[in-house]
């Protein structure tokens, strides 16, 4: 019976290169899966910080409904965008996660607007179940910027292994897709002008 060595004696150089290159790309396409599957974490992450706000908002709403007649389109906004966020979709669609990631900004954007509104209301700004529901607010807010850079990181590493060679030809056989990054909405991006906050 042959040994080991001798059966390696038997493979030609052709034959050890050919496995080397398969070997090489089977450990890319598993720190590929890796990748995906610590960005599809992460956006699970993402999914339980929007789902505590989704839940947190219907309450700051109702707070703020019988002080806040005149905005009834804008809290009818939030009450719709929280239910596209709230909404199911395929988190590996990478499509189907931009429209999500896309929602909750727009919700983001809406929610800060109506946080600045209520200033206009002191009777609203001062009762404190809204002081409580504005601090809860503000928290989970915090807590969905965290989940954001780490779903961003994870995300980069992903999408860096597929753009790469040999990874863009693996990530192709394996239908690895890029995903998408949760990007902050631009208002939250703009400098802040302190005039606008200071009496005249």
């Amino acid at each position: 019976m042959p040994t080991v060595q001798f059966k390696m004696a038997i493979l030609g150089v052709p034959e050890m290169i050919a496995l080397a290159v398969l070997a090489g790309a089977y450990l890319w396409y598993m720190a590929m899966v890796s990748r995906r599957n610590s960005a599809l974490e992460a956006l699970s992450g993402i999914d339980v910080q929007l789902t505590k706000r989704a839940s947190l908002i219907p309450n700051v709403l109702k707070i703020a409904r019988s002080f806040m007649n005149h905005e009834r389109g804008l809290l009818n906004e939030i009450v719709e965008l929280r239910n596209k966020v709230a909404a199911p979709y395929d988190p590996k669609d990478a499509d189907a996660v931009a429209q999500h990631l896309d929602s909750a900004k727009q919700l983001s954007s809406r929610m800060g607007q109506f946080m600045l509104t209520v200033e206009n209301y002191p009777e609203l700004k001062s009762n404190e179940t809204m002081v409580m529901a504005q601090k809860t607010y503000n928290e989970v807010e915090l807590q969905i910027a965290a989940a954001r850079r780490f779903y961003n990181s994870a995300v980069n590493s992903l999408n860096t292994s597929i753009q790469t060679f040999p990874g863009n030809l693996i990530a192709s056989l394996a239908n690895i897709e890029e995903m998408p990054f949760y990007e902050a909405d631009a208002a939250h991006l703009q400098p802040v002008d302190a005039d606008a906050y200071l009496p005249a």
